[in-house]
């Protein structure tokens, strides 16, 4: 269910029990900003989601909350995971869903890297 992104932070999201160790996951990247790993229910051949390490509950929180250094350190750290798994050629989707009209259901912001085939448009037309 999509959740409202102007409502606080919570500590027991799924993402957030993943960053305390509570919920295993397929790392494929960690520094002192961001984790990433594969999504559990993939919707492409490649799936994986970045978090940032700290409590944000969407890009807008995020953007508007977040010391600079975090905010670079997430967007280098999303770049990175990319070209590490080889993503960049021939291409990949970067997706962040805000909000319940963007179809958020995890409130902690995260985005989404979909690569390995041809994803088609963006919206159902």
């Amino acid at each position: 269910m999509p959740i409202d992104a102007t409502q606080p932070y919570e500590p027991n999201n799924i993402f957030a029990k993943i960053l305390r160790g509570e919920i295993p996951n397929k790392t494929v990247y960690e520094d002192e900003f961001a984790l990433a790993f594969h999504d559990i229910n993939p919707q492409a051949p490649h799936h994986i989601l970045v978090i940032p390490k700290g409590a944000y509950v969407s890009w807008d929180d995020f953007s508007a909350r977040a010391p600079d250094a975090e905010i670079a350190g997430f967007i280098r750290a999303v770049g990175h995971v990319a070209r590490e798994a080889g993503l960049v050629a021939p291409g990949y989707r970067l997706l962040a869903n805000v909000g319940q009209h963007g179809g958020q259901e995890v409130p902690h912001l995260h985005v989404h890297l979909f690569a390995g085939q041809p994803l088609g448009p963006m919206l159902a037309r």
